[in-house]
C-alpha cells in the first residue's frame, strides 16, 4: 500500500531532512495532519513562530507541470480576490515545487509548502445550510474567475469526464472492485452508468457549462473562521461540468438527508455571483451519482486511508439505493 507505516516514517525522516527548502530551522515541528490522496503535514517552527502545511504528493499522481498550474490558478484566484486560499510558499530559490529524494523504500516525490490557514473543517453542528449558500458564491466566483483568465502557456491539467472517471483507464481505479459489491449491485451501476453516460453527453460542454473548476470542495477541503470560509487543497483541480464542483463538495455524504437542502442553498449562493439555468440544476442528482460512484472506486484503490475502512462496504450498498433512486427519478 502506499503510505504503510514505514514508508510514512520514511516519508517524515526525508521531510525533516528538506527543512531548510523553506527556510526552517532542525527544530521544526512535524505533525501528520491527513492521509488521503497525499501526505499533509504541518511544519511549526519555534525559531521564528512560522507555521506551514507541506502536502507530500502521492507517487505517480501529479507530473511537475500539472503542479505548476495548481499553483498558477491559486496565485491568479488570489491576485483577482476571487477566493480566500492559502499561498503557496517558494523556497530560497524561488521554485515552489519542491522534490524529496528517493530513499531506499520509497521513491522521490514531490511536495508543496502552503501558508498556515486558521479555521476548522465545517460540519453538522456549523449549520451546513448557511454555509453551501456561501459555498455556492465563492465557487461562482471561482468559475467567473476562469472566464476571464487566459490559461498560462504550458497550463496542464486532467478532465473529470466519464471517460476519465470510468473509462479503460480510470482516475481513481475501478468502481468494480468497490467493497461489498456483488454480480446484482454492479448491474445496477452499470445501468446507472449508463443513464448519467447519456445525460452527460446530451447536456453537453458548452463554455458555460464546463471549465476549470477546483473538482473536490468537500467540507475536508473547508476551513470556516466565524463567518470567514477558506478553499484549500486544489490538487484536483481541472476541467469539468460546473455544476460537477457542487457534487464533489458532498462527497462521502451523498444521500444525507440534509443534502437537497444544502443543493438548494449552494444554488442560491451561485446565482447571487454568476447566472445558473434551471436545466443545470436539473441535472445535479445526475452529478452527485456520478461523482459517489468514482468514490466507491476510490475507496477501493486507497485502502490505506482512514476514511476508506471507515465507510467501507457501507458506503457501496449506499450508493446502490442512491442508484435505485435516480433510475427511477429518470427513467
Amino acid at each position: 500500500m502506499e503510505y504503510r507505516p514505514d514508508v510514512l516514517a520514511d516519508i517524515e525522516v526525508r521531510v525533516r531532512a528538506a527543512l531548510p527548502q523553506w527556510g526552517l530551522s532542525p527544530a521544526t515541528a512535524v505533525t501528520l495532519l491527513n492521509l488521503s490522496e497525499n501526505a499533509t503535514y504541518r511544519l511549526d517552527d519555534p525559531a521564528d513562530g512560522r507555521r506551514l502545511v507541506l502536502r507530500v504528493h502521492r507517487i505517480g499522481y501529479r507530473t511537475a507541470a500539472e503542479i505548476e498550474s495548481e499553483l498558477a490558478w491559486i496565485r491568479a484566484l488570489r491576485a483577482g480576490g476571487a477566493v480566500e486560499t492559502p499561498a503557496p510558499v517558494a523556497g530560497p530559490d524561488g521554485g515552489a515545487v519542491r522534490l524529496l529524494p528517493g530513499s531506499a523504500t520509497d521513491p522521490a516525490r514531490h511536495a508543496v509548502a502552503f501558508d498556515f490557514a486558521p479555521g476548522k473543517e465545517p460540519g453538522h453542528a456549523d449549520d451546513l445550510v448557511a454555509w453551501f449558500r456561501t459555498l455556492g458564491a465563492v465557487t461562482a466566483r471561482m468559475h467567473a474567475h476562469v472566464r476571464a483568465w487566459p490559461l498560462p502557456d504550458g497550463f496542464h491539467r486532467q478532465h473529470w469526464d466519464f471517460e476519465a472517471m470510468f473509462g479503460a483507464r480510470p482516475i481513481w481505479g475501478s468502481w468494480r472492485a468497490g467493497f461489498g459489491l456483488d454480480a446484482s449491485g454492479a448491474a445496477l451501476l452499470e445501468r446507472a452508468l449508463a443513464l448519467i453516460d447519456r445525460r452527460t453527453r446530451r447536456f453537453g460542454r458548452a463554455p458555460g457549462r464546463y471549465g476549470l473548476v477546483h473538482a473536490d470542495l468537500r467540507l475536508a477541503n473547508l476551513l470556516v473562521d466565524d463567518q470567514r470560509l477558506t478553499v484549500i487543497d486544489f490538487d484536483d483541480c481541472g476541467f469539468s461540468w460546473l455544476v460537477y464542483d457542487f457534487a464533489a463538495a458532498v462527497s462521502f455524504m451523498e444521500d444525507d438527508p440534509l443534502v437537497p437542502a444544502m443543493a438548494d442553498a449552494w444554488v442560491a449562493g451561485y446565482r447571487t455571483v454568476l447566472p445558473l439555468a434551471d436545466a443545470d440544476v436539473a441535472e445535479i442528482p445526475v452529478f452527485l451519482m456520478m461523482r459517489r460512484i468514482l468514490l466507491v472506486g476510490w475507496l477501493a484503490s486507497h485502502h490505506e486511508v482512514p476514511i476508506a475502512a471507515q465507510l467501507g462496504a457501507g458506503y457501496t450498498h449506499g450508493t446502490l439505493a442512491m442508484a435505485e433512486r435516480l433510475l427511477g427519478q429518470f427513467s
